[in-house]
């Protein structure tokens, strides 16, 4: 089972999972699960009317408009990172967050680094899966790497351009 490590408070920690990754070929585990967006679309209506919480695994290769209409009844969005090099997923995560108002848990899965842990927080993930074996205190340390942003994002800090003016 992956290590899950979650943002709350401001601080990163280390989670227990309730939720278990489901292959397409898989047969179904009792209790929570995180599916492919194309098994969610096939079975995910039957598993949220047995009272089961239901996530859905999106590749860099799908659109997360396709869950726009049942976004409300997700428990978790799983963003798989194929490679630590391919960024598609922080548009995804700030699309979700601030177009489609999704405020559940926003999870990276797949090639996660804690390198990126400042980075995803700002586009608007909570919930991480580190393919690098790294704590939690080791993401915290990276969250606060550098003082000042560039840009604005999700997390809502201000960027050094605005500092500047005050």
């Amino acid at each position: 089972m992956p290590t899950l490590i979650k943002s709350q408070g401001g601080r990163m920690v280390l989670a227990n999972d309730p939720f278990t990754h489901v292959d397409d070929e898989e047969a179904l585990p009792p209790g929570d699960v995180i599916l492919s967006l194309a098994r969610f679309q096939a079975e995910g209506d039957r598993l949220l009317s047995d009272g089961r919480s239901v996530g859905v695994r999106l590749t860099t290769e799908e659109e997360v408009e396709a869950l726009a209409y049942d976004l409300p009844r997700i428990a978790v969005v799983a963003l798989k990172f194929p490679k630590f090099l391919d960024g598609r997923h922080y548009s995804n995560a700030r699309i979700l967050r601030e177009r489609f108002k999704f405020t559940r848990e926003l999870r990276a899965c797949g090639d996660v680094l804690r390198e990126q842990a400042g980075f995803m927080l700002r586009c608007g993930f909570d919930a991480f899966e580190p393919a690098d074996g790294s704590t939690p205190e080791q993401w915290e340390r990276a969250t606060r790497r550098y003082r000042h942003v560039y840009q604005r994002g999700v997390d809502e800090r201000v960027p050094a351009f605005v500092e500047r003016r005050s």
